[in-house]
């Protein structure tokens, strides 16, 4: 049990934000100190609009709100309205124990589990804050795992938590090594499915002999070797999220079955007349152009429409390159085997900048990681220690000599 946040005794103007019932009536009921004003929200986006008109001294936030993440939304709400104290609420605590007395200060350990976020140093509000205005700056942080403030990555953030709330199919595109996967999981992970699985296949990692049997599942002697049943990814995914990587090396032969399973949530072992339904979120990921592919003849004009209701694209990173240096600074935080991590220079900072990144962020981090090795433990990375991609092909053309 973490310990527990202290409630002043004049807290008598209090908010419950949570999706259950349930939950805001054990928390009301639970409150030991004169309250003249209560006010319940369902969700994240009702608790703005009730901040908005007027004064709250406590607001009571469920974690696992329907529409926004609770953490960024307690950020959002300590620097608009500094006055609020804000508890956090984790709703599936199972933490037990007796009632607290009369006129008790702290909350009461019955409730389940809270965390005090302690209120920001009083901003100037010279602006009133609007709820779109309030959901938007939620709605465009970086997800998880994900670094950069451009307007082009506020974009894809703000389309994956969009997307997250549905079970719409997502098509992400972007150049290798932008972050798809990162992408999708984040989407996995804010959608109510996150609690189950999250099943990744690599079109081109599998053979296409294989790729039937491994997305689809076969029957026991569908074929030599086929010794037992195998229920196959998709089902692997029941309830949960299926990433499709690469989706633009699916083998043409696969692409009526995949779209089958998408119109029909359906699917057929391989040697099997049976038909299993099943309810698996698809999320497909390509660095390749497939209106390209489609008119090639080799991608599915149906399945292409049927694959991009909602596409998230990814720009490559010399689009973007505001978010290099912040990127650089957490591989350096992230790689460093021991702190405090290396600066970067400013010379070094602006040769990054310059540099193309065929291999975008994937690409950076490795010259970061070269970097680190280079500077021998020194505390700051100087342009001698960044070793660039030409750099490294010249080296290994010198060393094939």
């Amino acid at each position: 049990m973490t310990s527990l946040p202290v409630v002043p005794r004049s807290s008598d103007h209090v908010l419950v934000a949570s999706p259950s019932s349930a939950v805001r009536q054990r928390v009301l009921e639970s409150l030991r100190f004169p309250v003249r004003r209560v006010e319940q929200a369902s969700a994240g986006a009702e608790a703005l609009v009730q901040l908005e008109k007027g004064f709250w001294q406590v607001l009571f936030l469920d974690r696992r709100l329907p529409d926004l993440n609770a953490e960024e939304l307690s950020q959002t709400i300590r620097q608009r309205f500094p006055g609020t104290q804000v508890v956090l609420l984790d709703s599936e605590s199972d933490a037990e124990s007796s009632a607290p007395k009369e006129n008790a200060e702290v909350i009461p350990e019955s409730w389940p589990e809270a965390r005090e976020v302690q209120p920001a140093p009083k901003p100037q509000r010279d602006l009133p804050l609007s709820r779109d205005n309030a959901i938007n700056s939620i709605l465009q942080a970086p997800l998880p795992g994900m670094i950069g403030a451009s307007r082009r990555m506020q974009a894809v953030y703000r389309a994956a938590r969009l997307l997250a709330r549905w079970d719409t199919t997502a098509l992400i595109t972007g150049p290798t090594g932008s972050g798809k996967e990162l992408v999708a999981r984040a989407i996995h992970n804010l959608s109510t499915r996150a609690g189950r699985n999250l099943v990744v296949v690599n079109c081109t990692a599998i053979p296409e002999p294989l790729l039937e049997s491994e997305l689809f599942g076969h029957a026991r002697g569908a074929f030599t070797g086929a010794m037992q049943s195998y229920g196959g990814r998709i089902q692997l995914a029941q309830g949960g999220t299926l990433l499709l990587d690469e989706i633009g090396e699916m083998p043409l032969s696969m692409q009526p079955k995949l779209l089958r399973f998408l119109e029909q949530k359906e699917v057929q072992r391989l040697g099997s007349c049976d038909v299993v339904r099943l309810d698996t979120r698809v999320v497909v990921a390509t660095n390749a152009h497939l209106p390209t592919l489609v008119s090639q003849g080799k991608f599915r004009e149906d399945l292409y429409y049927r694959l991009c209701a909602f596409p998230i694209d990814l720009p490559p990173l010399r689009e973007r390159p505001e978010d290099i240096a912040p990127l650089a600074l957490h591989f350096l935080e992230k790689l460093s085997l021991r702190p405090p991590a290396p600066e970067l220079s400013r010379d070094a900072v602006q040769l990054l900048k310059a540099q193309p990144w065929a291999g975008n962020v994937r690409e950076l981090r490795n010259v970061i990681e070269r970097a680190l090795i280079l500077a021998e433990d020194g505390a700051v990375i100087h342009p001698e220690h960044l070793r660039l991609p030409e750099q490294t092909a010249a080296a290994c053309a010198r060393a094939s000599r």
